[in-house]
């Protein structure tokens, strides 16, 4: 496991794709009882060890996770991520390029609990949600594109689901259009830096997630 940042009240992860960040029913262990044990194990902790879950990534995807050691941080976190004031930018391989080098995709998401999928369209219809975020192309290679990505809101699926829609589905990510999967199940998707006023200390924080040890991340570094 690697840890990004630590303090008394909040610690910062970077996730590996394949792992989830909450029990589900799958029964596999989630990153969050990893934590725990890490916590109970560097600091001698008896008992149980107190970990509060803030936000998710899906899966497949890698990249920043910030879970609350303490009840007052996971309070402030949760009112924080609501309000949007947590600055989370991801990076994204993608398929094809956007017509764009860079702009903002508005979409209206609905989503499928039976198919664990969510839909984009391009106006309010029932049971939508208004998605935005904001992209812009930072590298390419022969066959991919490097596509820095902005999160406005939080939905489900939210990133896989517009840039597909905009043409872009990301590599890996046959859910959304994808033509192959990864070898190791991944999609290219890295929560990549999180920006963040400490929920306690009022320090700003900035943090960021290495690239995934896989070559054409690597060839892809900017």
């Amino acid at each position: 496991m690697n840890v990004v940042y630590e303090d008394n009240h909040i610690i910062i992860v970077n996730k590996e794709s394949g792992e989830i960040v909450q029990g589900d029913k799958t029964g596999d262990t989630p990153l969050s009882d990893t934590v725990k044990d890490y916590i109970k194990t560097k600091y001698g902790k008896p008992g149980n060890v107190f970990l509060g879950v803030v936000h998710r990534l899906d899966r497949p995807v890698s990249g920043l996770v910030v879970f609350a050691r303490t009840s007052k941080a996971l309070t402030r976190l949760n009112e924080m991520f609501r309000k949007g004031e947590v600055e989370k930018t991801y990076w994204a391989i993608t398929v094809s390029q956007p017509q764009s080098e860079e702009g903002e995709v508005v979409s209206w998401l609905v989503r499928n609990e039976r198919q664990n999928k969510s839909y984009a369209y391009d106006r309010e219809v029932s049971g939508s949600k208004k998605a935005v975020l904001h992209y812009r192309v930072i590298g390419c290679s022969d066959r991919y594109h490097l596509v820095e990505v902005r999160l406005l809101t939080g939905r489900h699926h939210q990133i896989r689901c517009q840039l597909a829609h905009i043409g872009c589905p990301i590599k890996g990510d046959l859910k959304y259009g994808a033509p192959r999967s990864n070898p190791d199940g991944s999609i290219s998707l890295l929560s990549r830096k999180m920006h963040l006023v400490h929920p306690v200390s009022k320090q700003d924080i900035t943090v960021e997630a290495p690239l995934p040890d896989d070559r054409l991340w690597q060839a892809m570094r900017i």
